[in-house]
């Protein structure tokens, strides 16, 4: 079953259960992906739909962080919740040793020496480590590696 279809399947689910806080969830990711499809005028796939969900879960992560510092935990409350549902159609993260055992891998694998090469080596990371990894936690590890 594609992303998509379980996006739709849990949408459903969400419907007849009446969990309004989680359909609303769903349905503004559905928004994203349809909104995504319309602009490029294509189908989207799993890894572009993947793409989607990492880019409103980003969103999601600065505004918590936004709504912490305002101190308003109201919102932040919202964030969370809206986050772990996100979450639940992202496929589970990479340890740190497994982060680093594909950081190392992508270093030897692309020759990289300074911090010049860093863009080759989070390249090849990201390649590997599609929705599974914090590309911005990523990109640091592989500077500090690099310098």
């Amino acid at each position: 079953m594609s992303l998509k279809a379980k996006i739709t399947e849990d949408m459903k689910t969400a419907m007849k259960g009446g969990e309004k806080d989680r359909l609303a969830v769903i349905r503004l990711v559905q928004a994203q992906i349809k909104q995504r499809e319309v602009d490029e005028r294509i189908e989207l796939d799993d890894a572009q739909v993947l793409a989607v969900l990492e880019k409103m879960q980003k969103q999601r992560r600065d505004s918590l962080d936004q709504f912490e510092k305002a101190g308003r935990e109201d919102l932040a409350k919202i964030e969370r919740y809206e986050m772990s549902v996100i979450d639940a159609y992202l496929p589970t993260k990479l340890t740190d040793s497994e982060l680093d055992a594909l950081i190392d891998a992508a270093v030897a694998e692309s020759g990289a020496t300074s911090a010049r090469d860093m863009g080759k080596v989070v390249a090849l990371v990201k390649e590997k480590a599609a929705g599974r990894a914090d590309m911005g936690a990523v990109a640091g590890k592989v500077k500090a590696r690099l310098v």
